[in-house]
């Protein structure tokens, strides 16, 4: 096997196990009806997972010395705006992620 189509193989496979936990639990859960005190407090889960992501990659702590990414708190305050102006998630994703490496670019 070439060193191209074993590196195929491992992407595919990465892929398919990146998928798996984040699809299966959609296609277990989607016929089930779950009471209405479940569905209001899984509501807020999506929220607070995000904000602990992207509160987390603002700051490192080394020791007792915490410091901020300034390039990820700058490549924030567009995305932010975008996720609020046009509410779509692909359109978000596409902004962070050029809005970042155009700040590596310049100043990383």
């Amino acid at each position: 096997m070439t060193t191209s189509v074993a590196m195929v193989f491992l992407i595919l496979g990465c892929a398919l196990v990146t998928w798996i936990p984040r699809i299966l639990p959609f296609i277990l859960v989607k016929n089930m009806k779950m009471p209405k005190i479940v569905l209001r407090w899984l509501a807020y889960i999506p929220v607070c997972i995000l904000s602990a992501l992207v509160i987390e990659g603002f700051f490192e702590k080394e020791a007792a010395i915490v410091t901020v990414h300034w390039l990820n708190v700058m490549a924030f305050i567009p995305t932010l705006f975008i996720a609020l102006l046009t509410k779509s998630l692909s359109k978000t994703v596409i902004a962070g992620v050029l809005t970042m490496a155009g700040l590596r670019l310049f100043f990383g």
